[in-house]
């Protein structure tokens, strides 16, 4: 395949996994985001298009354990707003690995998906 192939196939993918989500001030969105190094999490409020809240990796350990630190840390930013559910979106990104386990971090400090 194309580089432009598998690109539209993510996009495609991103926006199935988008059209079922949205977020709003009771239960924002906590979205995901993949990169080569880091892993970043957001709480969105989609109704107002503003960031609420957001954690990152840290680059040292290995990286599962570095992101359920982060889902641990979103989960306390996100108490600190009085959040106590959410919507998980997950992206494009496959429910494995480092997504699962920023999902189990953010569980694990107390957020309900």
């Amino acid at each position: 395949m194309q580089t432009s192939e598998l690109k539209q196939i993510k996009n495609r993918r991103l926006a199935r996994v988008r059209a079922k989500f949205h977020g709003t001030a009771e239960r924002p969105r906590l979205t995901v985001f993949r990169s080569n190094r880091y892993l970043y999490a957001q709480l969105v409020n989609d109704a107002l298009g503003r960031t609420l809240a957001s954690a990152r990796t840290d680059s040292a350990g290995k990286k599962t354990d570095a992101a359920r630190a982060a889902g641990a840390a979103i989960a306390k930013k996100a108490a600190e707003l009085g959040i106590k559910e959410v919507v998980f979106d997950r992206g494009s990104y496959r429910y494995h690995g480092r997504v699962q386990a920023i999902a189990e971090g953010a569980r694990a400090g107390g957020l309900k998906f």
